[in-house]
């Protein structure tokens, strides 16, 4: 893998512009890796670190116990949740035409697309999404990937790690704040 080295000044000064646009951050969890999985809790929070949305939703088949046991999701937990399709016109109202902070933004966006496919919604929504986790690579000048809770922990950031979706979401946007020099 061919890596090239980008200058900390420039992470900085993007990591500005994009706040200076008012993003929001997003954040799933879901009920596994695979193509057949799906999201179990979504949070969103606006660019002034306030939770806007945030809900469990109520999967097509139940969570796996190993899934249970990263996220602590149960299917007790989303028994009575809302289906994806029952809340995906507020969450898309949300994410239309903002920038979209998430860390691992591939992994979360090819969760929202596969969780719309498997619960027949159509989807025309194009997201404005920038990957934090690759911010965050770059302003450490590494040729590598950081899990969430170790840029938090590097960065200085008291926000846990705790695999929720609300918890994971401030912790996103406290880390690209960091990364910009303005407080979280």
């Amino acid at each position: 893998m061919y890596y090239q080295s980008i200058p900390r000044n420039q992470v900085v000064n993007y990591a500005r512009k994009i706040i200076k646009q008012n993003p929001v951050y997003l954040d799933t969890e879901t009920t596994g890796l695979e193509n057949t999985d799906e999201i179990i809790e979504i949070a969103i929070v606006d660019s002034n670190g306030m939770v806007v949305f945030e809900s469990f939703i109520r999967p097509q088949k139940p969570i796996p116990p190993a899934a249970t046991a990263i996220n602590k999701i149960t299917n007790q937990m989303v028994a009575n949740s809302p289906f994806l399709a029952d809340i995906w016109p507020e969450i898309r109202n949300l994410l239309v035409d903002n920038h979209i902070g998430m860390y691992n933004a591939e992994f979360d966006i090819r969760m929202i697309l596969q969780s719309l496919a498997i619960n027949k919604i159509p989807n025309d929504t194009k997201f404005l999404a920038f990957d934090v986790m690759r911010v965050y690579s770059d302003y450490m000048g590494a040729d590598r990937r950081y899990r969430l809770e170790q840029a938090g922990k590097n960065l200085g950031i008291s926000i846990p790690n705790s695999h929720r979706s609300a918890d994971d979401t401030l912790l996103t946007r406290a880390v690209f704040h960091t990364i910009a020099g303005i407080p979280y």
